[in-house]
């Protein structure tokens, strides 16, 4: 009696590693190909925010010096006039 009790036990253990492989491949089958990979990198997405927010950074960079000559003016005033 033992070696029939151990069959349906061994049937099922092998429908389940079956069922599981089974299942197994169809999540390796489901997944999308990896892209290959290229030596170029990829063309830039979002140019209009990058210019949004580069804009103002750029007009600051334009105008520092002329606000760095017009301090150093105002201290040489100040100076000069005894302050």
């Amino acid at each position: 009696m033992t070696k029939n009790a151990a069959r349906p036990r061994a049937s099922r253990t092998a429908a389940r590693l079956a069922c599981a492989l089974v299942a197994f491949g169809a999540c390796i089958a489901c997944r999308p190909p990896e892209p290959p990979p290229t030596d170029e990198p990829p063309e830039p997405q979002a140019t209009q925010l990058r210019d949004a927010i580069q804009a103002p950074i750029d007009k600051a960079r334009a105008v520092e010096d002329e606000v760095q000559e017009a301090a150093d003016a105002q201290r040489a005033a100040i100076d000069a006039a005894g302050g």
